[in-house]
């Protein structure tokens, strides 16, 4: 199982981002998937998560300028990120727990982490 994140990039703040992140493999149920961003010097932290019944949390940092959505069909997750600010720059990563058959354990995965940076 792998986990693909892409759409980092530079933009200037009040721009805005899409990230993605694909999960392929063996795959028999997704049951999380986050996105985490970490700068350097700190700790990763918790951006936005969705669950497989579709409920989603933010951090409160990024309430109402960043939207958490998914396509099941393609196992994949996006991170709109609107209005963004300076503060926003960090690696993000993709996160996920995933069971790759029935009945068999579920294991954490994280993807590469994606540069997004925001400045003028």
């Amino acid at each position: 199982v792998q986990l693909q994140a892409s759409g980092g990039g530079l933009v200037q703040p009040g721009g805005s981002l899409r990230l993605s992140c694909a999960a392929s493999g063996s795959i028999f149920s997704i049951n999380f998937m986050g996105w985490y961003r970490q700068d350097p010097g700190k700790q990763r932290e918790l951006v936005a998560a969705i669950t497989s019944s579709g409920s989603t949390n933010y951090a409160d940092s990024v309430k109402g300028r960043f939207t958490f959505s998914r396509d099941n069909a393609k196992n994949t997750v996006y991170l709109q990120m609107n209005s963004l600010k300076p503060e926003d720059t960090a690696v993000y990563f993709c996160n996920a727990n995933i069971r790759a058959r029935v009945g068999g354990p579920v294991y954490n995965y994280w993807g590469q982490g994606t540069l997004v940076t925001v400045s003028s």
